[in-house]
């Protein structure tokens, strides 16, 4: 994994996460993103929320999706055969 570096961007190992957590999401909420590395690997990455989430709106798509009738009846016997590896 390359990771593109900038001003924004922290890395760090878990001992020092543990131990300066407070820190970085001080970091966090000023901003910036902290990588968290194991063995100078990344594994997790600290990035400040984003805004509040919009509520679901039932119905948004009403009129713009179709679904076919059959949408859940058996698939065509050689689609099921590749599923189940028995196709040749």
């Amino acid at each position: 994994m390359n990771l593109v570096y900038d001003l924004r961007m922290t890395e760090t190992n878990i001992h020092e996460a543990k131990t300066h957590f407070s820190r970085l999401i001080r970091q966090v909420e000023a901003g910036q993103e902290v990588v968290i590395s194991r063995a100078g690997k990344p594994v997790a990455r600290l990035v400040p929320v984003t805004g509040p989430r919009q509520p679901r709106v039932l119905g948004r798509y009403r009129g713009r999706i179709w679904i076919a009738d059959d949408f859940d009846g058996p698939l065509p016997a050689a689609i099921q055969e590749a599923f189940e590896g028995t196709a040749d």
